[in-house]
């Protein structure tokens, strides 16, 4: 797209008409020859967290093949499931989606999936799908979640190991040892000895996180990192960690929502990760672009509130200071902060901030980025923001 080294905005304008034709709530088919789309609607209702649900939707909407939707609790009781393939509820507070719910559609869920529907509970959804005695869940993925009282045992970056059975889900990691993933106080899982729901493990957590509120050590570290199971016709994939929140890993959402309409052999599963329709851009993939643990400490929780608010009113250099420093620790939080430096008063801040979002592919956030270029003034700024523009655009686009 780059021609003499300038940032071309035609070639964006066309990048983004492209992008910007698919409607908010429905991908579009790319070509006829395509096959059927897989109909995916991720769940927005009270108790997911938002930037889970926007990171769910931007995950799924990466592959060509999804018609992708935002549903909510008044669409599931008005009878959006007989219109969907999957349902995928992503992170935020289970209970709280359990309530928001409510029984009958809980009851709706449950059915949608023992027909051959297909569910993907992301942290918070796989606390829901889970077996829990006295915890409000579906109990549709034949695990249960011990030490529930240090559920808030912390986050950041941990490291987790694939399964052979996992290897064939993911197949373009197969020969990693080790992989990092965003963790941000998922479940701790075990089988439910007399549940007749039976799940395989596709990942194990290799991270001893016990940071915050009291968590004891060695509770985390050799426990599931994803599971799926059949239940009835249908299969249910849980992730206790964020593939959806980490630069290199979001296409692994997209994938688990693929697997919940694959048959469970060999040849099937292979054409699964042959098939699927990606974005041909090498860092969608990058496994090394996050590749180290990073588990927020109290302290760095500290340091991360103090640069927030040097982040609003800080000088020049400590806001691109408090935005290398919290990019460079995988800050959660500071995903809800970013968006504004894209228009703060400094130009630096406002290219820092796009290059910020551009490095941890955060598409919800595109459209900012966009604006941001075309008010653009200052000529250096110009370019890092249209760069930024140009690099979101080219992974987020279909191959087909």
């Amino acid at each position: 797209m780059k021609r003499n080294n300038r940032f071309s905005w035609v070639a964006v304008a066309v990048a983004m008409t492209a992008l910007f034709v698919v409607s908010c709530n429905q991908s579009e088919k790319a070509n006829e020859g395509a096959m059927p789309q897989i109909r995916v609607g991720v769940f927005n209702g009270n108790g997911g967290a938002q930037t889970c649900v926007w990171e769910a939707f931007a995950a799924c909407s990466l592959d060509g093949d999804m018609a992708v939707r935002y549903v909510t609790t008044a669409d599931i009781a008005a009878g959006v499931l007989d219109s969907l393939d999957v349902i995928v509820v992503p992170g935020g507070g289970g209970t709280r989606q359990y309530q928001n719910l409510g029984e009958e559609n809980v009851r709706r869920i449950q059915e949608f999936v023992r027909q051959g529907g297909g569910a993907v509970g992301i942290c918070a959804g796989a606390y829901l799908f889970s077996n829990t005695p006295e915890y409000s869940c579906l109990a549709m993925n034949g695990a249960k979640a011990i030490d529930i009282e240090h559920d808030n045992r912390g986050h950041g970056i941990v490291g987790f190991s694939l399964t052979d059975e996992g290897k064939k889900i993911f197949g373009e990691y197969a020969n990693l040892d080790t992989l990092f993933c965003m963790y941000y106080e998922g479940p701790v899982f075990v089988a439910v000895p007399d549940d007749t729901v039976k799940y395989v493990e596709f990942a194990t957590m290799l991270s001893d996180v016990h940071e915050e509120g009291g968590a004891p050590s060695n509770m985390t570290n050799n426990r599931p990192f994803f599971i799926g199971n059949r239940y009835g016709k249908g299969k249910v994939f849980s992730s206790i960690a964020h593939p959806e929140s980490t630069a290199g890993k979001m296409w692994m959402i997209a994938r688990m929502v693929r697997w919940t309409q694959t048959a469970d052999d060999d040849d099937s599963l292979q054409k699964m990760v042959e098939n699927q329709s990606f974005s041909k851009h090498q860092d969608l993939k990058n496994a090394d672009l996050i590749n180290r643990e990073i588990l927020m400490t109290v302290a760095d929780l500290k340091t991360e509130a103090d640069y927030f608010k040097k982040l609003v009113y800080g000088t020049e250099n400590e806001k691109i200071e408090a935005l290398e420093w919290l990019k460079a620790h995988q800050s959660w939080d500071a995903k809800r902060w970013i968006q504004g430096a894209l228009f703060d008063g400094s130009a630096k801040v406002r290219a820092a901030a796009a290059k910020y979002i551009a490095d941890i592919h955060y598409f919800t956030y595109i459209k900012d980025v966009r604006a941001a270029y075309e008010a653009e003034t200052d000529a250096e700024a110009k370019k890092i923001i249209g760069e930024s523009l140009e690099k979101m655009l080219d992974l987020s686009q279909k191959t087909q």
